[in-house]
This record gives structure tokens, sequence and C-alpha cells, in this order.
């Protein structure tokens, strides 16, 4: 059986391109191609494809509403963004929402098999591009330890610094310590790239990213 694949992007030159792609590839099987979220959506709840690739800005609804409605729904459709440079700072959003990959649209045609595939297999795909802190990383960094793994889930979620503190009942320069040794480990310079570290090399898992009581455990 073709992987199932639904196209939504707002660009014509963009979405054009990867139909073709599509109908070039005998293992795909073109379902859908709409220009918004809105589309995106009712074709994603009828058609309930493999994979759905969406644009991260689309006018009606954005990529990652679509993608927390697929969640909210439990469709099977696995979500691979299509982001640019720009988008960045989406990456987080999207992963929360349920995302299953981030291919960048400047990305080589061959990139977005190897996505593809990897999105089918059950894996999180991650644009190399994303961002310089993935390049060139073949070792798997330090781990962290059981507190700094719950500082850097608390700030994937959005936690400031304060009510990271108040969460874990300790002090807000002791949450900024933990941030400081995890950068360190990771060489890296925000809690978005520590993030995608942690996410490339097995450290923290999507589901623990989207499983809000999975703290709850570790934390008393």
């Amino acid at each position: 059986m073709p992987i199932s694949i639904l196209i939504a992007d707002d660009h014509p030159l963009t979405r054009s391109g990867l139909a073709e792609w599509t109908k070039r590839n005998p293992r795909y099987e073109l379902v859908s191609e709409v220009e918004n979220g809105r589309e995106a959506w009712e074709a994603v709840e009828r058609l309930r494809p493999d994979i759905a690739l969406l644009d991260i800005r689309m006018p009606e609804l954005d990529g990652i509403a679509v993608v927390r409605k697929i969640k909210e729904h439990g469709l099977p459709t696995r979500a691979i963004m299509l982001t640019s440079f720009s988008a960045q700072p989406y990456v987080m959003a999207s992963l929360m929402a349920g995302a299953a990959g981030f291919v960048l649209k400047t990305t080589a045609i061959r990139e977005m098999e190897v996505a593809v595939t990897q999105v089918m297999e059950g894996r999180l795909y991650l644009d190399s591009q994303l961002g310089d802190i993935l390049k060139d990383r073949d070792l798997a960094p330090e781990p962290l330890t059981v507190r700094e793994r719950e500082v850097l889930l608390l700030a994937s979620r959005g936690f400031s610094i304060r009510d990271t503190a108040s969460r874990l009942s300790i002090t807000e320069r002791t949450v900024q310590a933990h941030l400081t040794s995890i950068y360190a480990k990771f060489n890296c310079r925000s809690k978005s790239e520590a993030l995608l570290v942690a996410l490339k090399f097995g450290l923290l898992s999507v589901e623990e990213l989207l499983e809000d009581t999975s703290l709850e455990a570790h934390i008393g």
C-alpha cells in the first residue's frame, strides 16, 4: 500500500512542487492538495491520510492548530511541518501540539523522503538545517540529571524561571544553575536548542512533552 499524503500550503509553488514529487514516486499517493488550514483539517478528518505536510503559517487555521485538532480527535495522521528559518520559534509549539517532523522548505527532496520514512516508523524527524546546534552532532551529549530533565521539560512547556522554581520547590537561582548546566552539556545557548538536542539524542521523548503529568512522579 502506498503512503497516503496530504499537502497543505498557501504558497502555490511550494504546493505544486510537493505534489509533483508525490506523483513521481510510486511509494506515495497524493490524496489532497489544499491552500489553507481549514481545508487541511477538513481533508484530514475526511480522508485520514498517513502523512499531512503542513505549512506552519496558513490562512484561517495555522499548521499548529491543525496538528492540535488531529491529536484532540485521535486521528492516525502524522504531521510533518513545512518550516522556514523565520518559523523556528514555532518548532516547540508544534512539538507540544503533536507534530512528528520538521522540514525546511529549502531542503532537498531526498531529505523529504527520509522525513516521511522516519515519521512513518514512529520516529521524530528534525531537519538538520533548523539550527547550527543540530549540525555535525554525531556523539550523544552527557546525560541529564533527574532535576535537569524536570527543569527542561517545564521550560519546554513555557514555564518561566520563577514558575519553574515554584513548581519544583527550589530557588530561581537553582533553576538558572540547572539551565546553565544543561546548556554546557549540550553546547547550546537557548531552551529551544537544548530541547532539540535532547529530542535528537533520545534524552527526552515527544510523549514526555505531550504528557502534562509526566513530572508528577519526580516532584515531591
